[in-house]
């Protein structure tokens, strides 16, 4: 009889999975299609001070590329892609905990967008497409430059959606980059990194409910999550600048489909391949946490607080996430003063929003409610509604003024 694999035993075959996996990947990656810039040295290492999150790094590697290469879409799509999640990181929208259900679509989410921000990333989005058709006009045929305008209308679709909460214009706008890249992939099948866009849209569009594909004018498109995450595993292993990207957009969808484990192991995978990542460090103790794994989550929200008192170990970061995730698994554990530490050290770090800091506030005082002293628990109420008076945090922190927070 087979005995049941340790720990251990699961732990070594994955090292040695994921060992094969990258030299796998390495070879698969030569033989797909891609436009010839993205194999560049250059570009390689400027995406490397991406996934470390080294934004400005990344940046400067990317002026010079587009410096270097003015008339090609892709070069500008580096320059965009970089300022988009830079400024998603900055408003703090690059945390998964955000999108794990629909409350985003419908919640009330505070956003102070930077107009400056925003007109550079409309401006290169036009650069990139005109770009892009300029190369359409001599070969309509061009699959580097469809994928091009495809990745440009992709970005600009995730800021519309994310920042703007524009979901209809980013819906229709997602759609465009969905068929140049379905296109893509009609003439070139091994055109891999286009499976990112349109595995994604697939999964979205088939998890999407009918009443919503009524309301933004999708009724009778047809999507499927399955075909959708079979993509992404696609591009995931063997994208040459999207794989990083299809394994993020797997580990989330898995996560709002509480499929926690099997996203928890991209999670890891790509904290080996990017130890110095913030955000998957921090979406490794996310998903202990809803997972259930309350002690193991504990301990790797207070690891990422380590590596971060290590001078430059994490280029960029927002401790407030990690300390509100660790404030919450506190608090699931009856660790209530602990729980307030975490919150109160969230809530005040120069880098944390307006909207978290209420969110820290809150819970601040409602694990003081739980601790049976309402006396305190109303001093943090009432900084929540001083620190924002017709927020959705306000109306609950009055309602707990009056009424003690029971857990219920």
């Amino acid at each position: 009889m087979l005995k049941k694999p340790t720990r251990l035993s699961l732990a070594l075959l994955t090292s040695i999975l994921f060992s094969c996996y990258c030299s796998v990947r390495s070879a698969a990656t030569a033989m797909v299609d891609t436009d010839p810039l993205n194999r560049d040295p250059k570009v390689h290492e400027a995406f490397d001070r991406f996934y470390i999150m080294d934004y400005p790094g990344a940046l400067s590697r990317f002026e010079t590329i587009q410096n270097e290469h003015p008339n090609n879409p892709i070069a500008t799509d580096y320059l965009l892609y970089t300022n988009v999640f830079s400024e998603l990181f900055r408003l703090d929208l690059l945390d998964t905990t955000f999108y794990a259900n629909d409350g985003f679509l419908t919640g009330k989410h505070t956003v102070v967008e930077d107009p400056n921000m925003r007109d550079r990333i409309k401006a290169l989005t036009d650069q990139a497409v005109d770009q892009a058709e300029q190369q359409l006009k001599a070969n309509q045929n061009d699959v580097n430059a469809l994928f091009a305008r495809g990745w440009a209308k992709s970005l600009d679709a995730v800021y519309l959606a994310m920042v703007e909460r524009s979901f209809s214009s980013a819906l229709h706008l997602a759609g465009q980059a969905h068929t140049d890249h379905e296109k893509v992939l009609q003439l070139s099948p091994n055109y891999v990194d286009a499976k990112l866009v349109v595995g994604d849209y697939q999964y979205v569009v088939g998890a999407l409910s009918l009443p919503f594909k009524i309301l933004v004018g999708f009724a009778g498109i047809h999507g499927s999550k399955a075909t959708g995450m079979e993509m992404l595993s696609d591009a995931g292993a063997r994208g040459v600048i999207t794989s990083v990207e299809a394994r993020t957009c797997m580990m989330l969808f898995l996560r709002r489909e509480a499929k926690y484990q099997e996203a928890e192991q991209i999670a890891e995978g790509l904290v080996t391949e990017y130890p110095r990542d913030f955000l998957f460090r921090l979406e490794v103790a996310n998903l202990q946490k809803d997972a259930g794994m309350g002690l193991k989550a504990i301990s790797s929200y207070r690891e990422v607080i380590e590596l971060s008192k290590k001078p430059g170990y994490f280029p960029s970061s927002h401790l407030e996430l990690v300390y509100y995730g660790l404030g919450d698994t506190l608090r699931g554990q009856k660790l209530y003063a602990d729980a307030v530490g975490a919150y109160s050290n969230g809530a005040w770090l120069p880098t944390t929003s307006p909207e978290l800091k209420r969110r820290c506030l809150l819970a601040t005082g409602q694990v003081y409610d739980l601790m049976h002293d309402h006396d305190k628990a109303r001093q943090q109420y009432q900084a929540v509604i001083d620190a924002g008076n017709d927020t959705v945090q306000a109306d609950q922190a009055r309602k707990f003024i009056k009424t003690a927070y029971t857990g219920r």
